[in-house]
């Protein structure tokens, strides 16, 4: 848990010369050799359980500094709202959304685990109009375990936002507010899943096949795409 300056002073009362940049510059091999474990691993969470040290590395990535979406299914993002359609039944409402194209889809569960946004994740690789190359997760648990495994299985680049940066986050956000108040807010819905996912594909379809968007020039997501270059879209969409 000690940095490179601490590191530094300890070899100095012992007698050994070295500077902190090069005390940092030995750790950052020792970590790309996987020799020892990066401090932002190892820092316990508060209230969290004892530090349990492991070999297994994660396949998610910290999202790059300016990184953006640039084509369909680079990079779709997925979120989780809480929705509460009586007082004793909250439910977890998981969306993806794609920034480029503007296309949503969404799975309602009754709690927010990780096999729930693998079930997402599943209906997004299967009916997405084009093809999904990456995911693009907050730190929640729920996009962790089994959800992380199916990325790295699939193939699928898995990258996670900053701490406190959820503004990185902002279009499956403004998406999620989409769904609050031009679904949630506006119909009377059943507080079954069963009975409620219907009704959650349904206003997804029209979300993508009707649904004006003016950051599209006022195309709907199924219009943009169908207006690309051949070239960037799957067969499927033919």
């Amino acid at each position: 848990m000690w940095g490179k300056r601490k590191i530094a002073k300890l070899l100095a009362r012992d007698g050994l010369a070295a500077s902190v940049s090069t005390v940092g510059r030995i750790l950052g091999r020792l970590v790309a050799r996987g020799a020892i474990v990066p401090v932002p691993i190892l820092r316990r969470r508060p209230g969290g359980r004892r530090i349990r040290l492991t070999q297994r590395q994660r396949y998610a990535q910290r999202l790059a500094k300016g990184r953006k979406a640039k084509k369909p299914g680079e990079l779709v993002q997925i979120d989780t709202l809480f929705v509460n359609l009586r007082p004793d039944r909250p439910l977890k409402h998981f969306t993806a959304y794609d920034p480029v194209a503007k296309w949503t889809l969404a799975h309602v569960a009754a709690d927010a685990t990780a096999s729930a946004a693998k079930t997402l994740l599943d209906k997004l690789i299967a009916t997405a109009p084009f093809e999904v190359k990456g995911i693009q997760v907050d730190g929640g648990s729920e996009f962790m375990s089994v959800f992380e495994d199916h990325c790295q299985k699939n193939g699928l680049e898995l990258v996670v936002l900053p701490p406190k940066r959820p503004d990185l986050n902002g279009c499956v956000e403004r998406a999620q507010s989409s769904w609050r108040y031009e679904f949630y807010a506006t119909y009377d819905l059943p507080s079954r899943i069963d009975k409620l996912q219907p009704l959650i594909d349904a206003f997804a379809y029209q979300y993508n096949h009707h649904r004006p968007h003016q950051a599209l020039g006022d195309l709907t997501p199924a219009e943009y795409l169908r207006a690309l270059s051949p070239k960037t879209q799957p067969s499927h969409m033919s």
